[in-house]
């Protein structure tokens, strides 16, 4: 009961905050300098004003700006996120068929970067002082310090340029007929790079959390109990500090895996990965007002989701701490 009032009362405030969301979303797109309207003219070779107003019309950017929320949110209720002017398609099928990609990439970069950060961290706490600490903690630091585009480039020329042992661009070969499970494999192939490359930032920053934040637990007086009773190193590293340390990276990780979902942009750029990141940013050169809203939504929807799953993951991960807190 306790677990049902907590989620339908998250869920609550989720409604609330995407609503807040789509308005301020809509009043600032709307608000920046450009007429979609001009933009399509403009590719269309036909600029002048009467083809402008007719263009206004058809895809009701002549009507009063509160008209056009109302028409919005009205059909974001029935999951209607409207039509792209530019792709002359409805926002949802073109949302639909990139978050697959984007869900591929995202989610194994996000498990590539947890894992091996977490081990890493728990490695250098374990080893303090040591060389293989100063090792770890280096790399991480220059991991965390360096842009991410350039890795993906200086990736690209080395894996796939120099040795050919990886593709570097797309999601699958062009004009490959592979079907089953040499597509699987095909799209394995293509998915290495971008995603080391876009986890490498992530898991510096889960390295250095987890060391730190494994240092501190050690400290604590339940540690030194442990310690006194003749407990292995090992089992007290594993039992005690490393799962009392993890509720941090926890907490920064559900708010990093949403951040990733559309914050790759120029990992995706430059592996020509076709996700919803590479949308967006076309969406916002050509002012398809209601494309980038349409992803706006379903980025802020996520993050929203695993925000609450990291909620049930803190109640799994520390039982002391209550459902309804």
């Amino acid at each position: 009961m306790a677990l049902a009032r907590f989620l339908f009362g998250r869920l609550v405030k989720a409604a609330l905050v995407l609503l807040a969301v789509l308005v301020l979303n809509f009043f600032l797109i709307h608000a920046a300098p450009g007429d979609p309207a001009a933009v399509m003219a403009g590719e269309a070779g036909a600029a002048d004003e009467i083809f402008i107003q007719q263009l206004r019309e058809r895809f009701g950017l002549d009507q009063p700006l509160h008209v056009q929320l109302w028409i919005y949110l009205s059909g974001v209720v029935t999951l209607d996120f409207g039509y792209s002017y530019r792709q002359q398609m409805p926002v949802l099928d073109l949302i639909m068929d990139r978050l697959p990609a984007t869900l591929l990439l995202t989610g194994t970069a996000f498990v590539i970067s947890l894992i091996m950060g977490v081990a890493a961290g728990a490695v250098a706490a374990m080893r303090r002082g040591k060389w293989s600490d100063t090792a770890i903690t280096t790399a991480a630091l220059i991991f965390y310090a360096t842009p991410l585009y350039w890795v993906a480039l200086m990736a690209v020329l080395l894996f796939s340029v120099e040795l050919g042992w990886l593709p570097g661009f797309g999601m699958e070969t062009v004009g490959g007929d592979a079907t089953g499970f040499g597509h699987v494999l095909d799209v394995a192939e293509h998915l290495i790079l971008p995603a080391f490359t876009l986890g490498l930032f992530f898991m510096a920053v889960y390295t250095r959390m987890t060391r730190a934040s494994m240092l501190e637990v050690s400290r604590l007086d339940f540690v030194k109990t442990a310690r006194a009773k003749g407990l292995k190193p090992a089992v007290i590293q594993r039992r005690h500090v490393l799962r009392n340390a993890i509720l941090p990276i926890v907490t920064l990780a559900g708010l990093q895996a949403g951040q990733m979902v559309g914050g790759a942009i120029l990992t995706e750029t430059v592996f020509a990965w076709p996700d919803i990141g590479r949308l967006m940013f076309e969406a916002l050169l050509q002012r398809d007002y209601n494309l980038l809203l349409g992803i706006f939504f379903v980025s802020a929807a996520m993050v929203i989701l695993f925000n609450l799953v990291t909620d049930l993951i803190y109640r799994v991960a520390d039982p002391r701490i209550e459902v309804g807190a």
